[in-house]
């Protein structure tokens, strides 16, 4: 099954994992991160090591992504791209709740609508190919 359209939103939101990376882990404290995330210098000093730390679990949902489209069992790799975009979803709702309400439209909706349009994909295969 060729899934052009969600796997083309899935390298977006992949992007997107490896940018945030970058600012988490190498910006946080430049002009760059500074103004990202609306926070001083010492409040970002303070708070580097927290952040690196988060930048680096957005580069294993970045890599769990690539894996999902690389993988070569299409069933499977179907299945490590849906969890991993629920992963997201899941992190970018309670980044939501608990953080900012930016990361809700940042974060869980480029997600949400890569998963939607992967399982439109499916469902419209599976019809296709059951005509």
């Amino acid at each position: 099954m060729s899934f052009i359209f969600s796997s083309t939103l899935i390298v977006l939101v992949m992007l997107l994992h490896i940018y945030f990376l970058i600012l988490e882990m190498f910006l946080w404290t430049k002009p760059l991160g500074l103004k990202t995330f609306r926070q001083s210098p010492a409040d970002a000093e303070k708070s580097k090591a927290l952040a690196a730390n988060q930048g680096l679990y957005n580069g294993f949902l970045a890599a769990g992504l690539a894996w999902g489209l690389l993988h070569g069992n299409s069933e499977l790799g179907m299945q490590i791209r849906i969890y991993f975009l629920c992963c997201i979803i899941i992190a970018g709702l309670y980044g939501a709740y608990s953080v900012s309400k930016r990361i809700l439209f940042v974060q869980a909706l480029p997600a949400l609508i890569a998963l939607i349009a992967l399982f439109g994909e499916f469902y419209f295969s599976f019809l296709y190919s059951h005509n």
